[in-house]
């Protein structure tokens, strides 16, 4: 498999100011084997430390902060060899907080080592805190599209959509086997297990068992990770999730989790789950304007699962939807279209995506691009209704470059709408800078040169 991350490692590899590196994801995305992969591109290549399988390590950490002293240690435990062009891997580093702490000395005291660690749960442990300055940060999630269609040896179409450069309907040579794709991808989603065994066997079946196995690994994760006291209520909103999505209003309320609920009862429940990267939280804006994050409403907000695939199965949506034209893209209310987008939004812009909404319409998303404030519709299947967007533009139309609809329709730009198909997702902020690019030379025509 090929992963897009493995190009953000090697820079960190080479920068002269690289310090411990702090890898953050949730369960399965393939934390600790494009850590493996990457420390094959090392002179000597790499050692990896599991703190969760093997405990005994931590003892290294609670004795000493001597880093030197601790890799002899580890060295002599493990009987590999570890030099500086060595990749140093310290895995499920949350099972060890002392191995956490140490990060900073490594900075400190031995800055020509190379140091890596992830973990499947590290967002709570850095919820807590952790040095500002002392580590070099990155976040991995599942596969993209892009990197699921090079897993199932559609290199080709994968090469054909990052060159396209011109807003011209796509041939259907590539469009129809493009949406046929993204099909699979929201039967599989992005975690690189269930990728693999549909690569291998297209069984969707095979899938289903790998998704149930992934999901029951995070409810595990719940009992022996979270506070007793919140275990029954993250498994409530967990379990919620599908209704919270299949909503025409899809704004998140307790009352769904369980009748009753409050704000202050499940808070803490949810943070735990946005925490463990397994959903994300998206924030209302009042209003667009820079940055985004000024104009948060913060008694409202949607949430999202992890990945696409994973969402599916925790809606016990059947395979049998997988050959039925478009009911895949359409079920419970566009729900598995807008988490799809989400994925690809999240990883795609620096700032966090956001959502607007006013008494009766909705933006599905809000995302920040420079100075630009762009709002997105994902549309299920091939409608072209965007009543929601064209009222965003009214009231917003001014300070509005552009607005992007992303749907099961072709490629077009009529100078307003960007319509984009929901396969070509992760080559949206290409896409959005060329078409304001072409809005600004519109807008602001160069007069003979001279200006």
């Amino acid at each position: 498999m090929k992963r897009s991350i493995m190009k953000d490692l090697l820079a960190w590899k080479q920068s002269g100011r690289r310090k411990p590196l702090v890898l953050r994801g949730a369960r399965q995305v393939g934390k600790t084997w494009v850590l493996e992969e990457f420390g094959k591109t090392f002179p000597d290549g790499f050692v990896r430390f599991n703190f969760d399988k093997n405990p005994e390590f931590a003892q290294f950490f609670q004795t000493t902060k001597d880093v030197r002293r601790i890799l002899q240690n580890l060295t002599m435990a493990s009987g590999q060899r570890i030099t500086k062009n060595t990749l140093i891997i310290f895995d499920e580093i949350q099972a060890c907080e002392e191995a956490l702490n140490c990060l900073k000395y490594f900075k400190e005291d031995a800055p020509e080592f190379f140091v890596a660690s992830a973990g499947s749960l590290l967002g709570l442990q850095l919820s807590g805190g952790f040095p500002v300055g002392q580590v070099d940060f990155l976040e991995m999630g599942p596969m993209t599209f892009t990197e699921f269609l090079l897993a199932d040896g559609a290199e080709n179409f994968a090469a054909f959509l990052s060159s396209v450069n011109e807003f011209a309907p796509l041939p259907d040579a590539f469009f129809i086997p493009l949406a046929d794709k993204l099909k699979h991808y929201f039967i599989t989603g992005g975690m690189p297990e269930p990728v693999s065994v549909w690569t291998e066997d297209k069984d969707p079946r095979a899938v289903d068992s790998v998704l149930s196995d992934i999901i029951s690994s995070y409810e595990s994760d719940f009992g022996k990770h979270a506070p007793a006291d919140d275990v029954p209520k993250i498994l409530y909103i967990w379990q919620s999730l599908p209704s919270q999505l299949a909503r025409e209003n899809k704004k998140f309320l307790y009352s769904v989790v369980k009748p009753g609920a409050r704000a202050r009862e499940y808070e803490n429940a949810l943070n735990w789950l946005r925490d463990a990267d397994i959903i994300s939280k998206v924030s209302r804006i009042t209003k667009p304007g820079l940055p985004v994050s000024a104009y948060d409403d913060l008694n409202a907000f949607k949430i999202y699962a992890v990945d696409v695939g994973i969402l599916r199965r925790l809606s016990h949506l059947p395979v049998t939807a997988f050959a039925e034209n478009n009911r895949l893209f359409t079920e419970f209310k566009g729900a598995l279209t807008e988490n799809f987008v989400h994925q690809s939004l999240k990883r795609s812009f620096e700032v966090a995506p956001r959502y607007w909404a006013d008494a009766a319409h909705e933006v599905d998303f809000i995302v920040q691009r420079g100075s630009d404030i762009i709002p997105i519709e994902a549309k299920a299947g091939d409608s072209i209704k965007a009543t929601s967007l064209k009222r965003y533009g009214k009231n917003y139309g001014a300070e509005t470059p552009l607005m992007v609809r992303l749907s099961m329709r072709n490629l077009s730009y009529d100078g307003s709408i960007l319509n984009v198909p929901l396969f070509m997702v992760d080559e949206l902020d290409r896409l959005i800078g060329l078409a304001t690019t072409i809005y600004r030379q519109k807008a602001y025509p160069v007069d003979n040169g001279l200006v």
